[in-house]
């Protein structure tokens, strides 16, 4: 069983190492519990910083390190879409590199996706550590989605989200389309979504990039 992990990056060179070190913990323990392997596919959306040369040297010191660079910053949706893509794991994760959300969350949807029979399982940000400038929208947009869509979901935006192979490989992510991932999972004929409340903690280094 292979597990790959898409983390979405732009200007975490700080956020990185650390993020790395907590998946690595994360992956030994479900290779001891479960018999899964892991890749890490970090997507450096054009960043300015050391990003892409924190990624070579992660890759350079674990083979089950893969990276994907852009030339320019193209949006959180085209480093999902291109990591998706490049995932080779029977099961597929998604999280932000910030370490908003734990590599601890993991296991859990891991679970849910395979003993449950989830197609998808998204995260739930009950308690949020973001400012009211940032909270607002979401839960309007979340409104919004979930009456237009027909999918109850209290966190559509969430970046932590569990999927089966066949899904990813059947939807493609455009646009701002990767808050509506489920819609287009539902659209595909995955009808099985699911969500769980993770635990969400303050950004460590840096401000909001996405």
């Amino acid at each position: 069983m292979l597990i790959s992990l898409i983390v979405p990056c732009y200007n975490e060179e700080e956020a990185m190492p650390l993020f790395y070190k907590e998946a690595s913990r994360v992956a030994a323990e479900m290779k001891t519990s479960h018999g899964a392997d892991f890749e890490f596919i970090f997507v450096d959306d054009g960043s300015r910083d050391g990003t892409l040369r924190v990624a070579r040297e992660l890759h350079a010191q674990d083979d089950r390190v893969r990276y994907v660079s852009f030339s320019r910053n193209f949006g959180k949706e085209a480093g999902i879409y291109a990591g998706l893509k490049a995932a080779k794991g029977d099961y597929i994760a998604t999280m932000d590199a910030d370490l908003q959300d734990s590599p601890d969350e993991i296991p859990e949807l891991y679970r849910m996706v395979m003993e449950d029979g989830y197609d998808l399982v998204s995260g739930w940000k009950k308690k949020r550590y973001d400012p009211l400038s940032k909270t607002i929208p979401t839960k309007l947009f979340n409104a919004t989605a979930r009456k237009v869509t027909g999918i109850y979901l209290h966190d559509f935006n969430c970046g932590l989200k569990a999927y089966r192979n066949e899904v990813v490989k059947s939807i493609e992510v455009y646009g701002d389309m990767h808050r509506y991932i489920p819609y287009l999972a539902k659209s595909a004929g995955f009808s099985k979504i699911g969500e769980k409340v993770v635990h969400h903690q303050a950004r460590k280094y840096g401000v909001t990039k996405f």
